[in-house]
């Protein structure tokens, strides 16, 4: 493992922070962003370097890693961030922000810089650990790339550029879609004057064992407005008339947006 190479990561949110720390762990030198400053001060508490603007980060970057709230977000750290970039310079995009969002990104970056979209499953206390399900697009994967998605958990390669990001809308989609059903079933099972432990217990022990898991997870932090957003996404592929459901039932509560995705359950 090559410690020796600048990392510049930009976004410290709920998962983009725990992994940076993890990073910082495994011996990095960082130099860290955040759109709220404050943020990276527990970082900067931890060894970190923090910058002011993205352009700041990876001026000196071997190593740029981006873990944003959308396509929006990537949008406009790469208007600060692509002057600065370095020949040699490997940018991985741990964000969901969806195929498209990675091809336009790749078109704009100068040359001799090259991309890798990889996108995470888990939440924030694997993200913490490095127990992180990594899903890499790019085939074959740079080793300075390969090395640094080690750290942060169990690397799929799933084949070329803007796969990573197809197969993380699949998957998140999949997960969203069945914790909503888990928490139609409890509906049911409520108006139906069944005990709620008694719906969970049976609903477990079936094939939506994981969704119910999720229902009711109590150390991840998943706020339904990002499950919305990551569901607008796969919508605007394909006629998807349940998840077109799922997206118009995560955001009928505003009340809810900052929460995690638990917070649905009856």
């Amino acid at each position: 493992m090559d410690t020796a190479r600048k990392i510049a990561f930009l976004g410290l949110g709920h998962m983009g922070a725990p992994m940076a720390r993890h990073l910082l762990a495994r011996g990095y030198g960082l130099t860290v962003w955040n759109r709220t400053p404050g943020k990276a001060d527990p970082l900067v508490a931890a060894g970190a370097t923090v910058a002011a603007t993205p352009a700041a980060a990876v001026r000196d970057a071997d190593l740029v890693i981006t873990m944003l709230a959308g396509p929006a977000a990537l949008r406009a750290v790469a208007e600060s961030a692509l002057p600065a970039l370095r020949p040699g310079v490997h940018w991985i995009d741990t964000s969901t922000v969806g195929p498209e969002a990675v091809r336009e990104l790749a078109g704009r970056l100068p040359e001799g810089v090259t991309l890798t979209d990889a996108p995470v499953m888990g939440s924030v206390d694997r993200a913490a650990t490095g127990e992180l399900w990594v899903l890499a697009g790019g085939d074959p994967l740079p080793g300075p790339v390969r090395e640094v998605l080690d750290a942060l958990g169990e690397v799929t390669a799933c084949g070329p550029a803007g796969s990573g990001a197809a197969l993380k809308l699949v998957l998140i989609n999949a997960a969203v879609g069945g914790v909503a059903l888990v928490v139609e079933a409890l509906k049911l099972g409520g108006s139906l004057g069944l005990p709620e432990g008694l719906v969970r217990t049976q609903l477990a022990r079936g094939p939506l064992a994981g969704a119910v898991a999720r229902a009711y997870a109590d150390a991840s932090h998943f706020p339904v407005s990002l499950a919305a957003k990551d569901v607008a996404l796969a919508t605007a592929h394909a006629p998807l008339p349940i998840l077109e459901s799922v997206h118009a039932a995560l955001t009928s509560r505003p009340d809810l947006a900052a929460r995690d995705l638990s917070a649905l359950r009856p």
